[in-house]
């Protein structure tokens, strides 16, 4: 058991004096709500932009902040009060609402501890990890659980051997990290319960990318840890496939050379949707399908007509930057990243105009899924 002291305000929610600016830094946030995970862990760094959540002159926190990578992180979806000299409160997060005197309200942690003071008192660094999740207004300490020793490779229908731990936190600032007995350990259609020492053998029998994560009765969720099941020879997990087994000779599996490109798609907009002023999407997100070689790169080309105007977002700048002359094809492509679940979270949400999004996605073998299809690769839509 390991014990330290953080020296906590008596409600971590209510806030204390602006400190030090912090420099830019890269963070991750999570958010778990009641019944489900609201917000994953996302990776992000943090910015110098203000943030004002009620339009009112000087209720503002830094960008560097934890309510700075929380707007961030969830799209400016989540709200709260402006307490005159200490900040704001946490009220709701994406549609979720808990608030002092209705039995539970949102814990703030810092590195899975209770924070010492509140969002905007909060100044982030290097590798520091921001979680909120609804705990009792009637508790004095506090659960959060954690999965260690997953792998990024598991055997397929072999055990492999997890831990699960707690660092527990109350508002006297002692903190504590111990072995969890009687957890559940569960992703990719298994699940496990830990024994005395926190450890528990799960055996996954689905190939190719899952997750595994933890939960206990009055504790909080654990983050889900990604791991890929393969049996070596069935090409899933980017690795060589055996010839022994199914294949269309094109397709990277049973030894063959892949000549297939991975098949992107655009989620989180529709074909034609419309939105209205002040409601522009912020974040673009979408899929690419399991690919044999492994995804290289995801890339994303979004352009915007207003008024005989032509503009494409720049990546490098991250901004929208004049057109010499108008087309989707004329646009600039930026990188969205290598995975699966892809997502890019634009500066602002997008003002009025005509908009044309692309995604071209680029497998380890050079494939490239260039392929503009309406509804699947391309989407047209509107802002009021």
């Amino acid at each position: 058991m390991r014990r330290r002291s953080l020296g906590l305000a008596a409600v971590i929610l209510a806030f204390a004096a602006t400190p030090a600016l912090a420099a830019p830094s890269p963070v991750t946030v999570r958010v778990e709500g009641t019944s489900d995970t609201l917000i994953p862990r996302t990776a992000l760094t943090t910015t110098t932009a203000t943030v004002n959540k009620d339009g009112v002159a000087g209720h503002d926190c830094t960008g560097t902040s934890a309510a700075g990578a929380l707007e961030q992180a969830s799209g400016g979806d989540w709200a709260g009060a402006w307490n005159a000299g200490l900040g704001y409160s946490v009220n709701a997060v994406k549609g979720e609402t808990h608030t002092f005197g209705s039995g539970q309200f949102w814990g703030f942690f810092i590195n899975d501890a209770l924070a010492s003071s509140g969002i905007c008192g909060v100044e982030l660094q290097t590798g520091d990890s921001v979680l909120l999740a609804p705990i009792s207004e009637t508790a004095t300490s506090f659960g959060v659980l954690g999965v260690s020793g997953v792998p990024a490779t598991a055997p397929l229908g072999q055990p492999i051997t997890v831990k699960v731990t707690r660092t527990t936190s109350d508002f006297t600032g002692t903190v504590t990290s111990d072995a969890v007995p009687g957890a559940t350990v569960s992703g990719g259609g298994a699940s496990a319960t830990t024994g005395a020492d926190g450890s528990a053998q799960i055996v996954l029998g689905t190939r190719g990318p899952t997750s595994l994560r933890a939960t206990d009765s009055g504790d909080i969720r654990s983050a889900s840890e990604p791991v890929c099941v393969t049996d070596g020879s069935d090409g899933a997990c980017g690795g060589s496939a055996a010839s022994a087994c199914a294949t269309t000779g094109d397709d990277g599996l049973c030894g063959t050379k892949d000549k297939r490109a991975p098949r992107g798609k655009i989620a989180s907009i529709t074909e034609g949707q419309r939105f209205g002023k002040g409601k522009g999407p912020r974040t673009l997100s979408g899929t690419v399908a399991s690919d044999p070689s492994g995804i290289a790169d995801v890339r994303l080309r979004l352009t915007r007509s207003d008024n005989g105007k032509c503009q494409t977002f720049d990546g490098k700048k991250e901004r929208f930057v004049a057109m010499k002359r108008c087309g989707a094809k004329r646009g600039k492509w930026f990188s969205a990243g290598d995975r699966q679940q892809w997502s890019y979270l634009l500066p602002s949400r997008l003002g009025s105009g005509r908009y044309v999004l692309d995604v071209e996605a680029r497998d380890r073998a050079g494939n490239v899924d260039s392929l503009l299809q309406r509804t699947r690769t391309r989407v047209v839509f509107f802002v009021s």
